[in-house]
């Protein structure tokens, strides 16, 4: 990255974090949620238990760091080795923040090195189970150069969690990124902000950028319209364009999240039009779904050495175990017990999901711990038709909304 880049991160550490508020909450998001990296990476046998080494390359003020430090902790139980998280970031003021929030959670599992991520191999890291990089590959001059470094720094066996922006739904960002140039260029950043603001109140209503409902960032602190508005070095992504610079490190992408987002069939419903579509590929039917949907601003993926047959967990049989991401299982059923309609909204786009008739049922059940099996079993001493061919359709059917969603995932116990 360039020196102008490290300015900016030691002027404006983002994103806006006050390590008082780990008190109160424990930032969670998507990817590096250890639930999603073992779905997706891990086929749903990972035991966190066990040794276990992630790097967070582009740590910022501490996201990820402290959501995947704090889980691999409670992983570990009392007593037991948590897993080891690498924070590597270039900015020394976000770093401090990233720092003051382990700290305040009183974890002991994470090593901060201060660094960019092309210079991995000089810093002697070793390899990683899991590497997240969000919001960093768009900000390099080559990105292909960095996501290489980060293949090299991989387990065989390993996987990762990358974000970079979408080109559809940050339309109107390059050209008032482009204005603010001309505006401000050789200006001090804090007179750029300051200009910036002046320029956002003053935009007439026909820009593309004050019509772009999902672009909500700059309304934050000033770290949040400096990253969005005033970054010297910033590029986004198509689908296409991602499937690219996967394919160029010699990794295969794993999923999207959400992946009903990348599903055309979620926003267009002519079985016609659908029909025409059975022969894409998965990532030729994300790129449809991308322009379809018009909103996406970050795309959110995993990739792994390994194909996709050998990461990903399916609900194959009675041991599987479902877990929901974030939600509360009777909660749930309770909220679509009357239409069975699960109503959720994209960036703006409100949708519906139709669930089937024994979602009800089932959901309280989901707790992280019972498996499919006896779930299975307990509704069939309710009702003797519940076998487990017909209990496993309607599982399914349920899967592929809420799987679909990122919210039901699947892991298996411990070998």
């Amino acid at each position: 990255m360039t020196d102008n880049v490290r300015d900016q991160y030691e002027a404006y550490p983002y994103p806006s974090r006050d390590p008082a508020e780990e008190a109160k909450r424990l930032v969670v998001g998507s990817p590096s949620n250890l639930l999603e990296v073992n779905h997706y990476l891990f086929g749903g046998r990972r035991d966190f238990a066990r040794p276990f080494r992630a790097l967070v390359a582009g740590g910022g003020t501490g996201d990820a760091t402290i959501m995947l430090a704090q889980q691999l902790a409670d992983a570990a139980g009392p007593g037991g080795t948590a897993g080891e998280v690498v924070y590597l970031d270039l900015s020394t003021a976000s770093r401090g923040i990233a720092e003051a929030r382990a700290a305040a959670r009183k974890l002991t599992n994470v090593r901060f090195v201060t660094g960019s991520l092309l210079d991995l191999a000089r810093l002697d890291l070793g390899t990683f189970d899991y590497i997240d990089c969000c919001g960093v590959l768009h900000h390099l001059a080559e990105p292909e150069a960095g996501l290489a470094v980060l293949t090299d720094a991989l387990a065989p066996d390993g996987g990762m969690g990358l974000m970079v922006y979408g080109t559809y739904g940050r339309s109107g960002v390059y050209a008032l990124q482009d204005v603010l140039r001309k505006l401000t260029g050789g200006l001090p950043l804090a007179a750029q902000v300051s200009y910036a603001r002046r320029l956002l109140n003053s935009l007439p209503a026909t820009n593309l950028f004050a019509r772009n409902p999902v672009l909500r960032d700059h309304s934050g602190s000033d770290a949040e319209l400096v990253d969005l508005l005033l970054h010297t070095q910033d590029r986004s992504y198509t689908v296409e364009q991602i499937a690219e610079l996967v394919r160029g490190a010699g990794l295969n992408l794993i999923s999207f999240i959400e992946p009903l987002r990348y599903e055309p069939a979620t926003y267009m419903k002519d079985p016609v039009l659908l029909r025409q579509l059975a022969g894409l590929s998965p990532e030729g039917r994300a790129a449809v779904a991308e322009k379809l949907a018009g909103n996406m601003k970050t795309h959110v993926f995993y990739v792994s050495k390994r194909p996709p047959a050998d990461t990903l967990a399916w609900p194959e049989g009675p041991e599987a175990i479902p877990c929901l991401r974030v939600l509360d299982g009777a909660q749930l059923a309770k909220a679509v017990q009357r239409d069975l309609l699960l109503k959720g909204e994209f960036d703006g786009l409100a949708l519906k999901f139709p669930l089937p008739r024994l979602a009800t049922a089932v959901l309280p059940w989901i707790d992280g711990k019972t498996t499919l099996g006896e779930i299975q079993g307990a509704l069939q001493n309710l009702d003797p038709r519940q076998d487990w061919d017909h209990f496993k359709a309607q599982f399914d059917q349920l899967y592929q909304v809420l799987g679909g969603l990122n919210h039901l995932l699947i892991r298996y116990a411990p070998e």
